[in-house]
């Protein structure tokens, strides 16, 4: 099971081999025997490329489920510490900014986890994606995750220089009309949000017009750099141009509602001791405060 899931994961037989330290021959010869057993074709193989058939992506599944319990079961005798292969998915501002600055502890105290950092905000399906948990922000939709909140984003309304030069420093959220926004679509109902701003305890919504929209956080920002219009963003990922200048605090006494960070996990399936002490370890890596 584990020579199938790399040669999945690898999408190649020799690859899979190498991360193995296995013949090529050993690898294919493991992949024919389960075949052979299970009466169905795992993989359709071409000259160039491997990759699962349906019977074989439903495996998969199952054999990543099996190897968690396995692992789980082996890391209960002789005080072993978690190993393996562990995928996350994170948002990349928040990978950048707080996860991989840490990781060299985090791989120093667990030396023998493979970790696979993929990037995104989409909605993931972690269990045909074979993903294990994701760091997420923003408020969260029903699902079937156990979602753990580990930290509130302070947001923060800017803008550059040029744009205040070209239409003025609001004073109140009236005084936006004839503004601009910089468009930040949501990649889960493909609309652009709208502006958010805390008046006398309400929250207040505003959409302008916005003559660029984009999906990334790192084009958000450097759209606003640009003079293209208002954005509204975590603290964090700003604070260096606010520092210097190059984004200037808009409306700070209406400031956005504060933005739940969370790690998701699914919930019908037993955490493996690596998924388990990663998401300790993010967890730790946000003060439990506004930041």
């Amino acid at each position: 099971m584990r020579v199938f899931t790399r040669v999945v994961e690898r999408r190649s037989f020799t690859l899979a081999a190498g991360d193995l330290g296995l013949p090529r021959s050993t690898v294919t010869d493991a992949v024919k025997q389960l075949e052979a057993r299970l009466g169905v074709r795992l993989l359709q193989r071409t000259t160039r490329h491997v990759s699962p058939t349906l019977d074989g992506e439903a495996y998969h599944r199952r054999c990543l489920a099996l190897i968690a319990d396995l692992e789980d079961a082996e890391a209960g005798f002789g005080g072993a510490k978690p190993r393996g292969m562990l995928r996350v998915d994170v948002h990349g501002t928040l990978a950048r900014h707080f996860v991989l600055p840490r990781l060299p502890d985090f791989l120093a105290t667990y030396p023998e986890i493979e970790l696979t950092i993929s990037e995104g905000d989409r909605l993931v399906d972690l269990i045909r994606e074979g993903i294990d948990c994701v760091l997420r922000v923003g408020d969260l939709q029903d699902s079937d995750m156990v979602a753990r909140r580990v930290t509130m984003l302070e947001e923060v309304t800017c803008a550059a220089p040029s744009y205040v030069e070209r239409f003025g420093l609001p004073q109140d959220i009236d005084a936006l009309d004839g503004h601009r926004m910089v468009g930040f679509r949501s990649s889960a109902t493909g609309g652009l949000l709208p502006l958010e701003f805390m008046v006398g305890g309400s929250l207040r919504m505003v959409t302008l017009p916005s003559p660029v929209a984009v999906n990334g956080a790192e084009s958000f920002v450097a759209a606003a750099r640009l003079g293209f219009g208002l954005i509204q963003v975590p603290r964090y990922h700003v604070a260096q141009d606010l520092a210097r200048g190059t984004l200037i605090s808009v409306l700070p006494d209406f400031p956005p509602s504060p933005t739940p960070v969370s790690l998701l996990y699914p919930r019908n399936r037993q955490l493996s001791p690596r998924v388990r002490v990663f998401i300790d370890w993010v967890a730790g890596l946000f003060p439990k405060m506004t930041l």
